[in-house]
């Protein structure tokens, strides 16, 4: 059965329950090994970040099973990872960036280009000139950030986790010129 992608831009209560569903199941492997009350604090602010400006969610389902989903959201000119040591280049701080979220792909369906696909749904006909995320250092999905060009500009250290790295990726070359 083939894999089906759709957009979103916002969140139905069936939805939460799935991503929950879908993140518990991805975040449950090493290096992660989050449990239940992180699913739950996942669970509990998807509502919230799905009020974010410029929100949008791309899902893969094989039929009526969730077998993926890339996510983020608008972060302002002028703001930046809270718990970054060091702000990024003077360009990209001043300008809009999407803040990808989440990408998360069932382990069953990996290595089968769903979550290349995912983000590049998510990464195409953004109007911000500029992508950031945070990625945990020991992840596979690490090394896949740096091969597509994505580059560590800071270290975020929260109070409960390990410490990531923070990433960026230049969605236009022209776009923060002037």
């Amino acid at each position: 059965m083939a894999i089906a992608y759709a957009r979103h831009t916002s969140l139905t209560s069936a939805s939460v329950e799935a991503l929950a569903d879908l993140y518990a199941v991805v975040y449950a492997e090493p290096p992660y090994e989050e449990g239940p009350n992180e699913v739950a604090g996942f669970r509990d602010g998807l509502p919230e970040q799905a009020e974010r400006e410029g929100f949008t969610l791309h899902t893969a389902h094989q039929g009526d099973v969730l077998t993926g989903a890339a996510y983020g959201w608008t972060m302002p000119a002028g703001a930046w990872w809270r718990n970054a040591d060091r702000n990024p280049p003077t360009d990209l701080h001043a300008a809009d960036k999407l803040a990808v979220m989440e990408w998360i792909v069932h382990p069953r369906f990996r290595r089968r280009g769903v979550g290349a696909e995912l983000m590049r749904r998510l990464l195409d006909g953004r109007p911000e000139p500029v992508a950031t995320l945070a990625a945990n250092p020991e992840s596979a999905a690490r090394g896949m950030y740096e091969r597509a060009g994505w580059m560590q500009v800071a270290k975020s250290t929260l109070p409960w986790g390990t410490p990531m790295d923070v990433l960026v990726l230049r969605l236009s070359a022209d776009s923060l010129d002037g």
